[in-house]
């Protein structure tokens, strides 16, 4: 009736994976911090929980696009692999999911609703984001719980251990590695503080959508350093597809930024 083994619990036949679990705390703590957000600034919080599913819908398929089109090397998938077994694509439960993709898949999301509702895009995108940056801090936990997301080798005290089955090609004899989930976790974690904290202290300063552009540039950043430990990533030399994408998202943003920074009027992150 009831089992619980390292990576699922079955109930009466039905097997229900630590990954989704995770997955669904961090969304819904995300959620209720941008509720909370919401509610801070005169705003229906019912506009949050009923435009969840617009976001997590398009931010899943997202995802799981971004892995479909770029899968690890490690884990011997690739693109023509998913195009002969379609059905694998639902898989999600096996891991493989881009965080990029689920940005900008969530972001069209919101911006579908918001058109529906006719309420400002650049405002809820600001809204959204430090919620963003911390179901990030908790769904890369479920990482850990697959044994994957793990960086080059390493002896230091808070090493990981990996065990054999899930170690990669080239790496059967190494016990130990860096914990790159945990590492983005707690990244991801001080960049929804440093969010929450820009715009309490610069809120009369800040544009609608400034919020966002500097998440972007954050969790680029972060993406682009981390790459560099990262052992199965697809790219181009020395440089992964993932620091390509962040480099140019930072850009971007950067440039974005600026450009309205040097406007003379703008709309605040309060209207």
């Amino acid at each position: 009736m009831f089992s619980i083994d390292s990576y699922k619990i079955t109930v009466f036949g039905l097997g229900i994976h630590f990954y989704a679990l995770i997955l669904i705390a961090g969304i819904i703590a995300g959620a209720w911090l941008c509720a909370r957000r919401a509610k801070a600034r005169g705003r229906d919080v019912e506009l949050v929980w009923d435009g969840l599913v617009w976001a997590i819908i398009p931010g899943l398929i997202g995802a799981r696009l971004y892995h479909v089109l770029t899968p690890s090397p490690a884990s011997g998938l690739s693109l023509q692999y998913y195009m002969q077994h379609p059905e694998q694509i639902l898989a999600v439960w096996n891991g493989g999911l881009g965080i990029y993709g689920a940005v900008f898949g969530g972001a069209f999301g919101i911006w579908l609703y918001a058109r529906r509702k006719k309420e400002p895009l650049a405002f809820w995108l600001d809204i959204c984001v430090p919620g963003v940056a911390l179901g990030q801090c908790i769904g890369r936990w479920a990482n850990f719980v697959n044994q994957e997301l793990y960086g080059a080798p390493t002896d230091l005290p808070w090493a990981v251990h990996i065990p054999p089955l899930k170690r990669l090609p080239g790496y059967e004899a190494v016990e130990t590695f860096h914990p790159l989930f945990l590492y983005e976790s707690i990244l991801n974690g001080l960049a929804c503080l440093l969010l929450l904290w820009i715009d309490r202290r610069f809120r009369e300063r800040l544009r609608a959508g400034d919020l966002f552009l500097i998440y972007l540039m954050c969790y680029g950043a972060i993406r682009f350093s981390l790459d560099f430990l990262r052992l199965d990533s697809n790219g181009f030399g020395a440089i992964t597809t993932a620091q390509l994408l962040s480099l140019a998202i930072i850009g971007v943003a950067l440039a974005v930024f600026v450009l309205r920074r040097r406007r003379t009027a703008g709309e605040p992150v309060t209207a």
